[in-house]
Order: structure tokens, then C-alpha cells, then sequence
């Protein structure tokens, strides 16, 4: 499972080989300094860089590129070393950006050797630096452990190297810029920009490639240049896009290679290459050239949405930075947006007091007038913050409109296209979506929840009464019903992201009373088994999932993962738990606290419907039960906090369209398939 850190946060590392790797969009540099315990580099031998780019225990890249893989061998490091300190850096003298605000956040992911993220940081809020710590690893009481840093340096590397202790900071610091220069002069140059960049751009270009990179391309059909997501190339391996039109001067033959999706342009300006467009988002022709009397964008707008305009290693791995990058920006905005609402509001009634506080001012038109003063500045404030709010907005809204139809299925809404076509995947995808996210100040506007796969804790769906409850469900059985077609919708949903066989959904229905919303799972024959009823079901399935945890974690603890049952299902495994806690003894309770603790780490995972309300009769029993789960609800409500900036999220569940049929033909090729591969 990866660790999403936020800065400050640390994360254990159980593996000593491990790679970190960098996706910035703009060539970067990419370097370590190590230091002892106190945060000290002893000299420029401590420091890897392009210059210098080995030292024991870490290797980095020779040249600046946009995407960097660092390998480190924690066991190879000498015992004085206690921290490895991970530096970006943009080049100087080389014509490109020269603060990090201008360029894509960057995105860093300790992985092992097999390509399988330990843990990842997006280091934001950066502006002017142009020298940023993203990682370190370091050692704490014989262990290593990764913390995310994202501390930025307005001065670049030689402030950066100073604050370390290093004596040589500034020369060092020209010596590296002076080996990426020479570098980048060796390279080959990359295709030209397809548009211009906007004020929030996260662009995933691709990377010069050196002698030093690896060289072999093929055909991207998102149209901007990523690596391949486990790729055996080393440091630089990269996969140019297509997305231009044509091959350009410089640019390595093979990236014009014949590709089965491609479709050769017969003349006009820039034709003779292929140019991939199977993108769903994509047009069905090749889009005509810019009219050369077109004015150039100005400084201030912002260019036209791409959909997978992030960094990331695949397409959907763009798209869902570029969710999360969504998401960011407009809790950002409506931060902003409310802090300057507060400001305004706190000014105008300190202007009121300081006016009042003289009693001559109380009297005639002196006291109206200074009130009418700083009513119109608080009004003028508040306008002025709408007007930035709006104009964020429409940007992200346009952005949404591009983003959701590209959306694969397993980031997608029920009603979006992409299920109509939908086939069983042949890998796990890196997320599912849940629902939606929006907040009071953008009601028009929704962010998809995307949850990382596989699930590090259960859900909850809520069938009580939620606190923005607006009555339009009178009846509690009603709602009742919501909450467990909301359990079925995501628990189909799971199935369908899914390779065959590898997904198996339990379901405990101890009265018996959701048979028409369970009609999808069962009529199609989904489920691993009947659905369980009475106390007999209900202890035969608790046991047949407590066993199996004790199985894979002694197994896993005695490294004898070969040694298992050959009859245990090495599928992960989804219990819902319908109308909980009715029909559940002590034992029973006590057995599903026990697998909501210890079954998502070893591939078992809990889904209950219930109703906090109905469960208080039980006293403080189930509390830590509620509180390791996610909470979710059959209707939209205002629940979801965000300790980031303090936002309380509303969330809108992701529903099944009215009379669609899109679950029943999902949930078909899913049987299929399971079929097929059983045989």
C-alpha cells in the first residue's frame, strides 16, 4: 500500500534497495546531499549531483530531465550517514524557468526495485524558490523511515547546500549548474510545447534525452512524454509522444515508429507522421493549424484544459494527479476566498470601533459618514475576493469538463460513456472513485473522491439521518434502502476495476431484508456466496474471514507465503454487513472489530450499512469499530473534513442513473469473465 504524504509526514521503509523517482514536466536537477545525525554535510564527497553522480549507497541522474529515477541501497550507506536529503533544482543560464511557482509541482515516490510506491509526495506551495528538499530518508533508532520536506530555497542550491553546512556551498553549486549546462548542450533537444502553458499548468513534458538516458521511444496517446510505469530502461527512460504531428528536427527516429492506433495525415503543414488519436477526448481528425493571424495569449490567461495535463508515470496516473491537483486548487481558492471575506469583515469592525470609540463622532452626519466609509471598503473587499473566487472557478469548471469524459471507469461516474464499453481490465488501477466532493462557495462544481486501491480501511455507509438531512426521504426504511443500493453501486464498482478473480464480495443480510437491492449482485452471480442470514450465516462467514486473516498474517510473519491452503481464496475479499448490528452476538461483533483492524492489511475488507443512532444501545462497544472506518452516505451531506485547510467537504454519493442498466451489463462481464477464468 503507498503512503500519500503530506509535508511533515514520515513513513517507515521496511526494503534497504529502493528507487525514488521524480516527475517535475521541466528539466530539472536531481541530486542527494547525506549528513549525519545532526542534518551536517561534512563536504562536497557528501554531495551527489550530476557532476559527481555516485556515491556509496545512492546514485543520481547526470543531467537535468523532467522525470529522474535515484537509486539508493540504504545497507551500502557508511554508518556516519544518517539522512539522505533528496534536492530539485531548477537549472540556471539555460533559458528555461526560474522558479518553481512556474512549473509543475513536482512529484516524488520512494519505490522498491519492482516499481511497487512505498510512499509519494506532491511538493506544493512553492513560488519563487528554485532550490526545494523534497524527501529525506534518515535513520531513527536503527531504522530508516521517508518524511516529506518541501522546503524551498529562494536562493537555490547554494542557499540550499549552505543551510546544510556545507563550507563549499557556492562553489559547489556552480559546478553542478556547470555540468547540467554541458549536459543539456549533449542532449537532444525535445519537440516544442503543443500550447501554452497556463497559470496552473501541470504539464508532463518530456524529458532531453542524454547519452546517459535511456533512448528507446514509442508512440504515448496522451500526446506528452512520461515514462512507463516500471520500465527496465534505469534513469530517464521515457516515452515520447506523438502528439505534434510530426516527427521534429532532432527528435529520435524511433519515436515515429508504426503504431496500430495511429492514423497517417495525408499532407498539409506539419503532416508525414502519425498522429495517435484514440484518446476518447480526442477530435476523430487531425485539428487544423493555429491561423497565423491568431493574437498570442496574454500574460494573464490561462490556456486551453487538457485532460491528463499532469505529471505522472501513465495516463491514468496523470488524471488522477491532475483530480488531486483539482481538488487542491479549489480548496486553496475558497481558502483564500474565506480568509479574505474574514479580513474584510475584522476590518470593517475595527474601522467601526476606532470611528464610535470618540463620542463627538456619534453625533451628526460625522459617525454616518465613517460608517458608510467602511461598509464600502468591506463591500469592495468582499467583491474583489468574489471576482478572483469566480474567476478560479471558471477556470476549474472548465477544466472539469474536460477531465470527466476522459475519466477511465474506474475514476468515472455511472453515466459517463466509458462504462458502455466497458471490459474486464487486466490490471489493478491505482484508485476508485467513491463519489463527489464539492464546497457551499462552488455548489456547481464537483471534484471526484478518488479513494487509492487497495482499500487501507472499510466503509461505513450511514443509513441514519445525516445532519444536512433535508427531508425529501420521510421514511427511515427508505433511506434504509438508499444506503444499501449505495453499498451495492460501490461494491459492483470494485468488482468492475478488477481483474477477473481477484475481487470476491461476502454479504451478511441477518434479516433477510435487502434482497431487492442485493437482486444485481445475486441474479448476475457475482458473489462468492449467498448472501448469509440468520446467526448460523452470520458466524459461518465471521469465521470462514477471521481464519483466513490468521492464515495470510502467520504466513506472512513465518515468510512461508508458498506454504498457504491450497484451497484459501488469494482474491481480496469485501464483507457487507447489512442492518448492522441487528443479528450480531458479542463474539460476532468482537470477530468484525477484529477484521476491520487486521483484514485490510492482509486483503480483507469491511462494508457496513448501518445507523449510528440504532447502534448507540450498545455503549462505547463499537466506537473504535465507527472510527476505523470511512464515512459515507446514501445522500449528499456536509461530513467529510479537511484538516489541510480547515474545509468541511459535502459529499455527493456516486449513484446509478434511473432505469439505467449500466450495473447489470457491468456486473455481467464480470461473471463472465470469472467464468472464463476459472475454467
Amino acid at each position: 500500500m503507498t503512503a500519500e504524504l503530506v509535508r511533515g509526514q514520515n513513513h517507515p521503509l521496511s526494503q534497504a534497495r529502493l528507487e525514488i523517482r521524480v516527475s517535475a514536466g521541466k528539466p530539472i536537477v536531481a541530486g542527494a546531499t547525506l549528513s549525519d545525525e545532526r542534518g551536517q554535510v561534512h563536504g562536497v564527497e557528501w554531495v551527489a549531483h550530476p557532476g559527481s553522480p555516485t556515491l556509496p549507497g545512492i546514485e543520481v541522474s547526470k543531467q537535468a530531465a523532467a522525470d529522474h529515477r535515484l537509486a539508493c541501497d540504504l545497507d551500502a550507506l557508511p554508518e556516519s550517514v544518517h539522512r539522505i536529503s533528496v534536492l530539485l533544482a531548477l537549472p540556471s543560464g539555460v533559458g528555461g524557468p526560474v522558479r518553481f511557482g512556474a512549473v509543475a509541482a513536482p512529484f516524488v515516490a520512494v519505490t522498491g526495485l519492482d516499481g511497487s510506491e512505498v510512499a509519494s509526495y506532491t511538493v506544493t506551495g512553492l513560488d519563487i524558490e528554485s532550490a526545494v528538499v523534497a524527501l529525506e530518508l534518515y535513520r531513527r533508532q536503527g531504522a530508516w523511515k521517508v518524511r516529506a520536506v518541501g522546503q524551498g530555497y529562494a536562493g537555490g542550491l547554494a542557499e540550499l547546500l549552505t543551510d546544510q553546512g556545507l563550507p563549499q556551498a557556492r562553489q559547489l553549486a556552480g559546478s553542478i549548474n556547470e555540468a547540467v549546462v554541458q549536459g543539456l548542450a549533449r542532449s537532444v533537444s525535445a519537440p516544442p510545447p503543443r500550447a501554452a502553458e497556463g497559470d496552473r499548468s501541470r504539464h508532463a513534458a518530456t524529458p532531453a534525452l542524454g547519452q546517459d538516458q535511456g533512448g528507446s521511444t514509442s508512440p504515448d496517446v496522451s500526446g506528452q512524454g512520461a515514462p512507463q510505469h516500471g520500465h527496465p530502461g534505469g534513469q530517464g527512460s521515457t516515452t515520447p509522444g506523438a502528439g505534434s504531428g510530426a516527427p521534429q528536427s532532432g527528435y529520435p527516429a524511433a519515436s515515429a515508429s508504426a503504431d496500430p492506433s495511429a492514423v497517417t495525415q495525408p499532407g498539409g503543414p506539419g503532416a508525414g507522421g502519425p498522429v495517435n488519436y484514440s484518446h476518447p477526448g480526442r477530435q476523430a481528425a487531425a485539428p487544423p493549424p493555429p491561423a497565423p493571424t491568431a493574437p498570442p495569449a496574454q500574460p494573464g490567461q490561462h490556456a486551453q484544459p487538457v485532460a491528463g495535463d499532469a505529471t505522472g508515470w501513465s495516463m491514468e496516473e496523470r488524471l488522477y494527479n491532475q483530480v488531486w491537483g483539482m481538488f487542491e486548487d479549489l480548496a486553496r481558492t475558497t481558502a483564500a476566498y474565506r480568509s479574505a471575506v474574514d479580513f474584510a469583515e475584522s476590518r470593517m469592525e475595527q474601522e467601526l470601533d476606532k470611528a464610535l470609540s470618540d463620542p463627538r463622532a456619534r453625533i451628526g452626519g460625522q459617525g454616518d459618514a465613517a460608517r458608510e466609509a467602511a461598509r464600502g471598503k468591506h463591500a469592495e473587499l468582499v467583491d474583489r475576493a468574489r471576482q478572483a473566487l469566480d474567476r478560479d472557478l471558471a477556470q476549474l469548471t472548465a477544466e472539469a469538463e474536460v477531465v470527466e469524459p476522459a475519466l477511465p471507469p474506474a475514476f468515472a461516474r455511472w453515466d459517463n460513456p466509458a462504462w458502455h464499453g466497458y471490459r474486464v481490465p487486466m490490471e489493478i488501477p491505482m484508485a476508485v472513485r467513491l463519489g463527489d466532493l464539492h464546497l457551499p462557495e462552488s455548489a456547481g462544481l464537483s471534484i471526484p473522491m478518488l479513494v487509492r486501491l487497495p482499500l487501507e480501511r472499510g466503509l461505513w455507509i450511514d443509513s441514519g439521518r445525516t445532519g444536512s438531512f433535508d427531508g425529501s426521504i420521510a421514511d427511515s426504511d427508505d433511506l434504509r434502502r438508499l444506503a444499501m443500493d449505495t453499498a451495492v453501486a460501490h461494491a459492483a464498482r470494485l468488482l468492475a476495476v478488477y481483474p477477473a478473480g481477484e475481487y470476491t464480495v461476502h454479504v451478511i443480510d441477518a434479516a433477510g431484508s435487502a434482497a431487492s437491492s442485493l437482486a444485481p449482485l445475486v441474479s448476475t452471480g457475482v458473489l462468492g456466496s449467498p448472501p448469509a442470514v440468520g446467526a448460523a450465516g452470520v458466524t459461518e462467514v465471521l469465521a470462514r474471514l477471521t481464519q483466513r486473516v490468521d492464515l495470510v498474517q502467520m504466513a506472512i510473519r513465518g515468510g512461508a507465503a508458498d506454504s498457504l491452503p491450497p484451497d484459501l481464496d488469494p482474491a481480496e475479499q469485501l464483507l457487507i454487513v447489512n442492518d448492522f448490528p441487528h443479528g450480531f452476538d458479542d463474539r460476532a461483533v468482537t470477530q468484525l472489530r477484529y477484521l476491520a483492524d487486521e483484514g485490510p492489511a492482509v486483503g480483507v475488507h469491511l462494508m457496513l450499512v448501518a445507523d449510528r443512532e440504532d447502534a448507540a444501545a450498545y455503549g462505547p462497544l463499537l466506537d473504535p469499530l465507527w472510527r476505523s472506518l470511512l464515512r459515507l452516505t446514501p445522500v449528499p451531506d456536509d461530513h467529510l473534513a479537511d484538516p489541510w485547510v480547515g474545509h468541511t467537504w459535502t459529499y455527493d454519493p456516486s449513484r446509478v442513473p434511473p432505469g439505467s442498466q449500466v450495473l447489470q451489463h457491468v456486473l455481467t462481464q464480470v461473471a463472465t469473465a470469472r467464468r472464463s477464468w476459472n475454467r
